[in-house]
């Protein structure tokens, strides 16, 4: 290794690159799927509308310059070309200033939609994206050895998410300090998946275990990967089989995936495979790189003052760009699992004898008998937020009602984000939202009735409602 470059990091940076562009592409075609009936011109949440009351400064992105439906969809799906293309490898057949221009364009895209998200971008996995694909850019391809910089910056990134995420664990929620916030965390989770109900019933002596294991993986492994090899490979091997035990247990979109590509950049796999070419590439690369990385740590100040302070900020930014950030997760863990549930009617005056016909969600609990289902590193925006509301209305709004309007006419782009649509020949004629307590059966349960969970009613969170009544909608009267 000379003091430009690494190049027994040469396999770990192609793992990183080619993992992070398959996060790319995932990204992007959750956009493509998700976000114009989110937060398109007639979305739930109008970009229009946050981009007359929102300057530039605070939220940099293309569209200030003109939105549009079509401008969204040509950005988004050339998002999801680049990203393939890197994926298989067109980065590395390319000149190298090509190959930074693909990586800079792709996190140009992004950071344009992130920052017109509003709620439905808000979570730490999309700056996370973002911080790590900015890195990515400055890495080299093929004919060049990979800067030890920005390697460096790269174990920084994923050293202040997991420390972050282990710091805010341990100044939260007293039930991990006690061992015991993983007797609720698999029920309670924003979405289980198919392994989750097996993970609730595990011992709780084992369950302690998890905690006290998640705390040495998050609070002091991460010190391992400034330290000399092997150690530092084997510091990021124990975080990514802890990550692949998270993966497992839950749904959390792509940021346990991102933890594992940011780990793969740490491994030394240069004794099993060999070194790659050693060269430092142009003068004007150099000096990219090195400018890069004095920005990066300039701005780490911050950050890195935030994981001491008592008041630890979790999933934050401290610049429009998301060049360096905080992260953190599950600071409080809830006990006990709300959901809502949207229901529709087709008679013209609902009752106490009223049947009314649920609809089901992709990824969010419903159906009783219904076994979660594995969708990360795929994220179901909707279903997210779902789970915010039913914490709390504070979440739902102002977008909740108009979904409940667009349910009333019927409104295809929309449904086709649900899994069912009880009401397929027209729409109903009322539409409400309950509130319901879930929770795992017991094993006992499991076997007499065959269903995943059990939910007993709790409120109404939305009583009946009927496009008479006025409700928002772009397509309604």
């Amino acid at each position: 290794m000379d003091w430009f470059t690494a190049p027994e990091y040469w396999w770990s940076r192609l793992l990183f690159q080619r993992g992070l562009a398959a996060v790319y592409l995932v990204a992007f075609l959750v956009a493509v799927n998700q976000f114009r009936v989110l937060l398109g011109e007639h979305g739930l949440t109008p970009v229009p509308r946050f981009l007359a009351r929102t300057p530039w400064r605070r939220a940099p992105s293309i569209f200030h310059l003109r939105y549009s439906d079509g401008l969204f969809t040509a950005v988004a799906w050339t998002g999801v070309a680049v990203s393939a293309a890197l994926l298989v490898g067109v980065g590395d057949l390319v000149p190298l200033w090509t190959a930074m221009a693909m990586w800079l364009l792709l996190w140009l895209l992004y950071l344009s939609i992130v920052n017109v998200g509003q709620l439905w971008y808000g979570f730490g996995w999309e700056s996370l994206l973002l911080e790590a694909g900015f890195l990515a850019i400055f890495l080299g391809n093929a004919r060049v050895g990979p800067p030890v910089v920005m390697l460096w910056l790269l174990r920084w990134l994923l050293f202040r998410l997991e420390f972050g995420a282990g710091l805010i664990k341990l100044r939260g929620d007293r039930c991990w300090r006690d061992l015991t916030c993983l007797y609720y965390h698999h029920q309670t989770q924003p979405m289980p998946g198919p392994l989750s109900w097996w993970f609730h019933h595990l011992p709780r002596p084992l369950h302690r275990a998890e905690v006290a294991a998640n705390h040495v993986t998050q609070l002091v492994v991460p010190f391992g990967l400034f330290l000399p090899q092997p150690v530092a490979s084997v510091a990021a091997g124990t975080i990514i089989v802890t990550q692949l035990w998270l993966v497992a247990s839950g749904n959390f979109s792509w940021l346990n995936w991102m933890a594992i590509v940011l780990a793969a950049s740490a491994l030394d796999l240069s004794p099993l495979l060999g070194s790659g070419t050693a060269t430092t590439g142009p003068g004007w690369y150099q000096l990219l790189v090195l400018a890069a990385a004095a920005l990066v740590i300039a701005l780490s100040y911050r950050p890195a003052r935030n994981l001491v302070a008592r008041h630890q900020l979790m999933n934050h930014s401290f610049e429009p760009l998301h060049l360096v950030n905080t992260y953190g997760a599950f600071g409080s863990v809830t006990k006990l699992r709300n959901e809502i549930v949207i229901e529709g009617t087709d008679e013209t005056h609902p009752g106490p004898q009223t049947i009314w016909r649920e609809y089901g969600f992709k990824g969010k609990p419903g159906d009783t008998r219904r076994l979660p289902g594995q969708f990360a590193p795929y994220h179901l925006r909707l279903d997210w937020l779902m789970w915010f509301a039913a914490m709390s209305p504070l979440y739902a709004h102002p977008w909740l009602l108009d979904l409940i309007g667009r349910l009333l006419t019927g409104d295809r782009a929309l449904l086709r984000l649900l899994r069912t649509n009880p009401f397929p020949g027209k729409p109903p004629t009322y539409v409400r939202a309950v509130l319901y307590r879930y929770r795992f059966t017991t094993p006992a349960e499991r076997r007499a009735t065959g269903a995943w969970w059990h939910r007993t009613l709790i409120d109404e969170y939305v009583p009946p409602v009927t496009l008479r009544h006025g409700v928002r909608t772009p397509h309604g009267p």
